[in-house]
């Protein structure tokens, strides 16, 4: 009888095989950076861009202080990279996430949920975002730049009533951070401020909808429609957004 034929190896994963074939120095300098990003997102949620010197990051990285200029210039562009990787990335994630979505509310409230899941998810994430949407640069870019976009949409189409767009995207923004604080907080039925919320009467649960639902509120949605749309089946972010 013939032998069998030995079956053939399954091919490997791309992302297993490409990272065989980079370079030993080329993966060492990307893990490196990456090391780096990851401090400094730790050390500027805690006390922002200004709060932070380089030494500290390169400490929190294990990283030797003039190997940071290997890969950036400054704090500032330390800063700028995270600003990308931190926002602009997932706000890219989103705009695809959404774009086939003719009703702006419908936008904003599959945005809106999403962000507070991330944060859930991700605290470090949503502390940094926290800080960030207190700062001056909140118009400048990422997140806040299309929550200010899409509120002008929608009074523009006459979806919203209201008026202002720098006040909508105020009352707005702001409860989005107060929700991403209290998601934080209290977002876990298990935990420790659970009993708190008990006694006083009120659930931590599902907040990203109810965050939701009240901000298409605030724009001039009534309840039950506000509420009917922060209840639809979320899409899903691709992985890594």
């Amino acid at each position: 009888m013939p032998k069998p034929t030995p079956k053939r190896a399954a091919a490997k994963a791309p992302a297993t095989a490409a990272a065989e074939r980079e370079p030993r120095g080329a993966r060492r300098k990307r893990e490196t950076r990456a090391r780096l990003l990851e401090a400094a997102l730790r050390l500027m949620a805690r006390k922002g861009m200004e709060g932070v010197a380089i030494n500290e990051i390169t400490e929190a990285a294990d990283v030797g202080f003039g190997s940071f200029y290997n890969h950036f210039e400054s704090k500032e562009a330390i800063y700028e990279a995270l600003m990308d990787q931190v926002f602009e990335d997932f706000g890219d994630a989103l705009d695809i996430l959404v774009r086939d979505i003719a009703d702006v509310a419908e936008v904003i409230a599959i945005c809106v949920r999403h962000t507070l899941l991330r944060a859930r998810r991700e605290p470090i994430w949503g502390q940094f975002l926290i800080r960030e949407g207190f700062s001056a640069r909140v118009l400048e870019r990422g997140l806040g730049q299309r929550l200010l976009r899409d509120i002008q949409k929608g009074i523009a189409a006459r979806r919203f009533t209201t008026k202002d767009p720098l006040m909508s995207f105020v009352a707005v923004g702001g409860t989005v951070l107060a929700a991403i604080s209290a998601e934080l907080q209290f977002g876990s039925a298990q935990g420790p401020q659970a009993a708190m919320l008990a006694a006083l009467g009120v659930s931590g649960e599902g907040l990203a909808g109810r965050a939701a639902a009240a901000i298409l509120q605030t724009l001039g949605l009534a309840p039950k429609e506000a509420e009917a749309i922060a209840r639809r089946p979320l899409p899903v972010v691709e992985a890594g957004g």
